[in-house]
């Protein structure tokens, strides 16, 4: 037995992180790929910033798109395990719970999420993501989308077969 659930209409919020970008030292080739993968459900981005590193400045971002009523935040790169990776950081000082921060699929290892209690979804989306045709994104987004609270277990049952090509 299965049920089919509708995709809800939702807001999203992108912060491109990265001093690099900010700054415009170097272009942002990451939010377009998030575009293209909203493309797809009934989601409008209402906010698109580039945010820089600083930890304050990436939770500040997260926490003014969830007083807004947007219910999708993602922000994009800083979350590898280096001192200088601040996102993971912003996402756990934004006050959402943390469900998970790596996952056994690759691309998108370093991949996180987090809810706030009203279910506003925050993604720590990796590198990976932007590089590869298909990531750890491809696989939760739909469901997300589809109202599912995505849990440790749902990420611990991609253990198995957990690579994209």
């Amino acid at each position: 037995v299965f049920s089919v659930l509708a995709w809800q209409e939702l807001k999203a919020a992108i912060f491109v992180t990265g001093s690099e970008i900010s700054t415009g030292r170097i272009k942002d080739t990451f939010s377009p790929v998030v575009l293209e993968k909203l493309a797809a459900f009934p989601v409008e981005t209402s906010m698109l910033e580039m945010v820089g590193d600083q930890l304050s400045d990436i939770r500040d971002a997260i926490v003014r798109a969830h007083d807004a009523g947007i219910k999708l935040i993602f922000c994009t790169g800083g979350m590898s395990v280096d001192p200088d990776d601040h996102t993971p950081g912003a996402i756990r000082a934004s006050g959402a719970e943390i469900v998970s921060y790596g996952t056994p699929v690759f691309p998108g290892a370093m991949f996180m999420l987090a809810y706030f209690e009203d279910g506003t979804s925050v993604m720590g989306l990796p590198g990976g993501v932007m590089y590869a045709k298909r990531s750890i994104l491809d696989e939760v987004l739909p469901r997300i989308i589809a109202g599912l609270r995505l849990s440790k277990a749902d990420f611990a049952k991609m253990a198995v077969g957990g690579l994209f090509s």
